[in-house]
This record gives C-alpha cells, sequence and structure tokens, in this order.
C-alpha cells in the first residue's frame, strides 16, 4: 500500500470487546481515504508485463528542472527517471541505474517513491509494440549483467557505468543484434531560454573534473517515450 507522507493520520477499524460492536475513529477526513482506496483499486485492476518500461517524474530539485527543459515527454509529461520491469517468482522488480548504481528494485518501493499531492505514483508505463515483444526476455538477461555497475555520472556511452536511460539502450540493443531499438540523440546541458550552461551542470561536471558532453550521445527519458516503438499505455496520476 501507498501512504502519502503528507497524512497526519490513518482510519482505525476494530471491534468493542464490550459491546460487539464495530467502531471506527479517524484522524482525517473520509476523502483521502476514498482516495487511498480508489488509488488501490485502479492499481490492481492493471496488469504489469514484463519488459513494460516505467517512466518516473522525480524531485531532484535543479537537475530535474533543468532535465525537463531541455527534454519533452510523451503527451507533455516530464520524465526524470526510467527502469525495465522483471519478475522473480511472483514478485514484480525494477532493474535501474540509481546513484548506487545498477540495481532491482521492488516495484512497491519504485512506485511509491515519488508520489504526487493525492498520493499517487508519478509514473507512466511504455510497452514495447508487438513487432519488438521478442526482445524483451534478451533484453532484461543482458541488463541482469550489468547488475553492481556503478552509475554513468558523466554519461559517457564507453564507460562500463550506466543511466537509467543508457542501461535501457544498451540492453535492447544488445538483444536486438546490437542495433538500436531506441536512438541516441546529441545531450545538451544549454537552457534553451538563454542558451547558456545550466549552472547546475556547469558546478557538477567542474567537481567531476570532467569536460560537459555537450553535443555527445545519449539519451533520457522524456525522450525515450516518445519512441516510435513504445505505446505508453498507463499513467497512475490519473
Amino acid at each position: 500500500m501507498v501512504v502519502n507522507k503528507n497524512l497526519k493520520g490513518l482510519w482505525i477499524l476494530g471491534t468493542n470487546r464490550l459491546k460487539g460492536n464495530i467502531y471506527m475513529v479517524s484522524s482525517f477526513p473520509r476523502f483521502f481515504i476514498f482516495l487511498s482506496l480508489a488509488f488501490i483499486a485502479c492499481k490492481s485492476s492493471f496488469e504489469f508485463q514484463e519488459g513494460d518500461i516505467l517512466f518516473q517524474d522525480g524531485d531532484c530539485g535543479d537537475f530535474c528542472e533543468a532535465i525537463r527543459k531541455v527534454t519533452h515527454g510523451f503527451d507533455g509529461n516530464s520524465f526524470s527517471h526510467n527502469g525495465v520491469l522483471t519478475k522473480e517468482g511472483a514478485d514484480w522488480y525494477v532493474l535501474e541505474a540509481v546513484g548506487r548504481g545498477v540495481v532491482l528494485t521492488p516495484l512497491d518501493d519504485f512506485m511509491s517513491k515519488h508520489l504526487d499531492e493525492y498520493g499517487k505514483p508519478k509514473v507512466m508505463v511504455g510497452r514495447l509494440k508487438d513487432a519488438y515483444r521478442h526482445l524483451i526476455p534478451k533484453a532484461i538477461a543482458e541488463g541482469r549483467k550489468h547488475l553492481g555497475k556503478p552509475y554513468d555520472s558523466v554519461f559517457d556511452f564507453e564507460n562500463d557505468a550506466f543511466y537509467c536511460s543508457e542501461l535501457i539502450h544498451f540492453s535492447f540493443k544488445a538483444a536486438n543484434n546490437q542495433e538500436d531499438l531506441f536512438t541516441p540523440e546529441p545531450m545538451t546541458y544549454k537552457d534553451p531560454e538563454t542558451g547558456e550552461m545550466f549552472s547546475v551542470w556547469v558546478d557538477y561536471f567542474e567537481k567531476l573534473g570532467v569536460a560537459i558532453p555537450e553535443g555527445e550521445p545519449g539519451l533520457n527519458p522524456g525522450g525515450m517515450s516518445r519512441s516510435p516503438v513504445l505505446e505508453m499505455i498507463k499513467d497512475f496520476r490519473e
């Protein structure tokens, strides 16, 4: 169950042992209970499939704002992260590249990471079109080979580290006989309104001691969400 951290209380359902009556005590309005129950029903009615790509609108301050300004996601949405869904037994996990490296994250943990004001996950689901679904098993197997590898903090295709979209890209490329399924594009770290480098990126790369990789090939969640090989099929905020 996903609980909005802004909510201060819970409904408590119990039994009065003396009278045998069921009682209910509340410390926040029924409206929020309705929303929570509606979300649970919505979540349970949606059927995930292995290979689904989960696009997330994360909260990472100035970095996310810079990403949003230079990338445009499906239907005008903003995304700053993504991962691929995989299953182990009866349990769902998201194969993703995060700050601590390439990991498998339980689906519920992924979904509850960034919530909107109603406690709903800021996540959309992209599903490969039928012509490409045969690539999924091999792509996931390829992605799992990178578990434990470091996060690609310099966004370099040539090193043995991965950022979120890079992991997905190379997993499916390997499954597709080394042909791109998702198309890399020149990356930019410039503010489109001013033509100047975002100060957050200038500081970031200066601390790493590397040049800003302006114009180098790369991918981002927003651009990937508009790929013609995908259908965006579910928005958990609706």
